[in-house]
């Protein structure tokens, strides 16, 4: 059986690389998958992005031997995880987790008994992880990563008792969705001082806990401004993102496109 090699970057303690793949198709996803990532997040709370194309994907990041398949769910609930875990996602990032009652939650339906209640049924795990099912269902337990998102100012107040859950790997901080429950809603400015403590009080509790703190960037700047934080699994933007600042910017200077709307 394959080992997840991003579970043992953050048993380590080791800094992590990764990027959401908002664009649903396989086909970019190999692409980037051989970029060298980390990990990969096929984001399907925001995104349509169905369990058929998730799996595609997977498969796709798969091709590569140093990027673990993972997915957003679209909510905290044991269908969701049952399923994209079983499609072959060597781990799941849960959004809006502000308790830890949901934390446990999360961590229930993603594991096997007696730890869990997750169903032991068929799937393509197998293939993703390259084991039997006997194999698998007598590791997945150790191997499978499992992220929660503090993305409320609640689970900010709440974080060191979610994220001290035995399970959680890491506790990743979704900064639009924070500062929003923090009154700041469209708003971008993450060095207000409030967003600051808030931010470094999950850091903390992190770190107290044992467990990665992760958190969404934008670009390699950012990326390395937080890994000299101690953030230890890191989102570099998304593939949408990327894709359009790209063509945005070579629009931009192409002289035609620039004179053709002046009167």
């Amino acid at each position: 059986m394959k080992e997840n090699h991003l579970k043992r970057l953050l048993r380590e303690k080791k800094p992590c690389i990764g990027a959401w793949l908002s664009i649903p198709s396989p086909f970019s996803a190999e692409r980037v998958a051989g970029l060298g990532f980390d990990w990969l997040v096929v984001d399907m709370e925001h995104n349509p992005i169905s369990i058929e194309t998730a799996a595609a994907m997977f498969m796709a990041i798969n091709t590569s031997n140093y990027t673990a398949p993972m997915a957003r769910i679209p909510w905290n609930n044991g269908e969701h995880i049952k399923r994209v875990l079983d499609a072959g996602a060597w781990g799941i990032v849960v959004p809006m987790v502000n308790s830890r009652a949901e934390a446990e939650e999360a961590v229930a339906a993603a594991m096997y008994p007696p730890k869990g209640y997750r169903s032991n049924g068929g799937g393509r795990y197998e293939v993703s992880f390259d084991a039997s099912r006997a194999e698998y269902t007598s590791k997945a337990n150790d191997e499978i990563v499992i992220v929660v998102q503090i993305e409320h100012i609640q689970a900010v107040e709440r974080a060191e008792e979610i994220l001290s859950v035995p399970g959680v790997d890491v506790g990743f901080i979704g900064p639009n969705d924070l500062m929003s429950s923090m009154g700041m809603i469209g708003k971008t400015d993450i060095n207000d001082p409030k967003v600051v403590e808030a931010i470094d009080h999950v850091l903390k509790s992190a770190e107290k806990c044992g467990v990665a703190a992760g958190i969404s960037l934008q670009n390699a700047q950012e990326v390395n401004a937080r890994l000299g934080q101690g953030f230890r699994f890191l989102q570099l933007s998304s593939d949408m993102n990327m894709m359009m600042a790209a063509l945005k910017g070579e629009l931009s200077r192409v002289v035609k496109m620039k004179n053709r709307y002046r009167g």
